[in-house]
């Protein structure tokens, strides 16, 4: 189990490796985002990527399955207090398998719930080419390991 403690400023990690599926980007888009290049392969040719495109906000969930699976499953998450940026500066295709890298900015007792402990993240979501695809600034609270809110050393 990961608590607050064992989060640390300058840290960097790598994980996931989730394929993206042309069925998977209809069946999103369909449902939540039904623009014609997320949902009709041949009208997407004449939009401005020239292809189909998975929605923003699919990509977006991709991320969080991935750092669920790899981060807060065994760890002591109390939530978030919110996201501060999504950007999506390139487009996710059928066929792009994600990653993430995460770099941990910094790092906090909570004055008024001293019994957590914040992390600042900025997560990027790369496709196999390391290319960058979103780009998600946000924030994480953890159970510290001493529930009594004692100092961190």
């Amino acid at each position: 189990m990961r608590y607050w403690e064992d989060f640390n400023a300058g840290e960097v990690s790598t994980f996931g490796a989730y394929h993206v599926s042309e069925a998977e980007i209809i069946e999103f888009a369909e449902a939540y985002d039904p623009l014609p290049f997320h949902t009709d392969p041949e009208a997407a040719k004449t939009s401005p990527y020239g292809r189909l495109t998975a929605p923003g906000l699919l990509t977006c969930a991709i991320f969080m399955r991935m750092l669920v699976d790899h981060v807060l499953a065994d760890a002591a998450s109390m939530g978030s207090p919110g996201v501060d940026s999504v950007r999506w500066p390139r487009p996710v295709l059928a066929g792009d398998t994600l990653s993430v890298r995460q770099q941990i900015l910094s790092t906090r007792v909570l004055a008024s719930r001293p019994e957590m402990g914040l992390v600042v993240n900025r997560f990027e979501v790369l496709n196999q080419h390391g290319e960058l695809v979103c780009e998600i600034a946000s924030n994480g609270l953890f159970a510290r390991r001493d529930a009594a809110g004692e100092a961190r050393p």
